[in-house]
């Protein structure tokens, strides 16, 4: 059906090529690398955990001073357990909210029972150092920042070298949801100011999903012992386990792990996050500029959006119907993803996974031809 091969990238075969935040389209090298099967004590996948997590590590700087403890399950449950890890019972938590995955930590934090601030944003209104000061001097109680970098409920950037400058000042401690950005977008722990950060396989890594993981200030980490509300969730227990062992608590997503094995390898041969998030930029930009000449609009401005998926506003024709629309795009080899805002009609178009700007403009096409097979009026 389809044949590319840019930086890397090769897609091959009949499958359907998913626009979406995760899961993603994979490179048949790395589904390839799932076929093996693998014993959870067996000593060659022990050092295969070993190696992600150093790779993992080095790709945002923290070799120094952060461990990084992978988990089974999603991202949502690598989130969870670095929250109820981290935090104390007696903490209390700034969300900044501008989206549904901030609204996620927040019903976390209400589950845990653990006091939480939330800061209201719009959905397309990033946080700022400013609006974060205000809120520590007007809630003195306030421990911690829970922070998702970038919010894909409308392919939000926010300001993550500002949000922990700020932190790292006013000595709050910094948990942050770089589901999708970490591998795309440089993110520095040199730089002070995280003490966390929680990410996931299926996301810019190009890996499956099912491992989350979290890169974490070792000082942070060995300080909360036996916090966990959960034992599954545990994180200090699962890093000390894995440093007494090298085996994971339980059983291990070992598949998954051998495809992010594999991922890493292709994404360090193609020049790591600087290679990565240029590749999703030009994929972005073509997305955009294609999908302007057939009249859709970006839910976001150019400046607060990042290159990972972006929100168009649905057709204001009556016609529209989301689940009709995507099943024509779906008959042309191509997955959309709905939109996650509440006010506002729209849906959005994934730029990550293995694919190229090439690929964007035959799926840009593809809605074209969907647009008109539907009788849309777009403008």
């Amino acid at each position: 059906m389809r044949s590319s091969d840019d930086g890397g990238c090769v897609i091959l075969g009949n499958d359907p090529i998913l626009l979406t935040p995760g899961p993603l389209t994979t490179s048949p090298a790395t589904r390839q690398s799932m076929l093996r099967d693998w014993g959870s004590w067996d000593t060659a996948f022990n050092r295969m955990t070993e190696s992600v997590c150093t790779d993992l590590l080095e790709i945002v700087h923290g070799e120094n001073e952060y461990v990084c403890v992978p988990l089974q399950g999603s991202g949502t449950f690598a989130v969870e357990a670095a929250i109820g890890t981290l935090v104390p019972r007696q903490g209390c938590v700034l969300v900044p909210n501008n989206g549904a995955y901030c609204a996620r930590i927040i019903k976390i934090l209400q589950r845990m029972g653990i006091a939480y601030v939330e800061l209201p944003l719009g959905d397309d209104e990033p946080v700022t150092a400013a609006a974060l000061e205000d809120a520590f001097n007007l809630d003195s109680r306030i421990t911690h920042v829970a922070q998702v970098h970038l919010e894909t409920s409308a392919g939000l950037l926010n300001p993550l070298d500002a949000i922990a400058a700020v932190c790292q000042r006013h000595g709050k401690s910094l948990i942050v949801d770089a589901m999708s950005s970490f591998g795309a977008l440089p993110i520095d722990l040199r730089n002070g100011g995280i003490d966390a950060l929680v990410s996931a396989s299926g996301k810019c890594l190009e890996g499956v999903p099912g491992m989350g993981f979290v890169i974490v200030r070792r000082s942070v980490l060995e300080a909360s012992e036996g916090r966990s509300p959960s034992l599954a969730l545990d994180l200090h227990d699962q890093y000390v386990y894995m440093q007494k062992t090298t085996q994971w608590r339980f059983t291990p997503p070992t598949h998954v792990l051998a495809a992010l094995r594999t991922a890493l390898d292709q994404f360090i041969a193609q020049g790591g996050q600087p290679a990565r998030g240029a590749r999703y930029a030009r994929n972005c930009a073509a997305l955009v500029e294609a999908m302007k000449l057939l009249g859709f609009e970006t839910f976001l401005k150019p400046e607060v959006q990042a290159p990972v998926i972006v929100t168009f506003h649905a057709p204001r024709d009556p016609k529209w119907k989301f689940a009709d629309f995507y099943a024509a795009v779906r008959d042309a080899g191509y997955v959309l993803y709905p939109g996650k805002l509440t006010q506002v009609e729209t849906f959005r178009v994934g730029c990550i996974g293995a694919i190229d700007e090439n690929e964007l403009y035959n799926a840009v096409a593809a809605i074209g031809r969907a647009v008109a097979r539907l009788g849309l009026r777009v403008r």
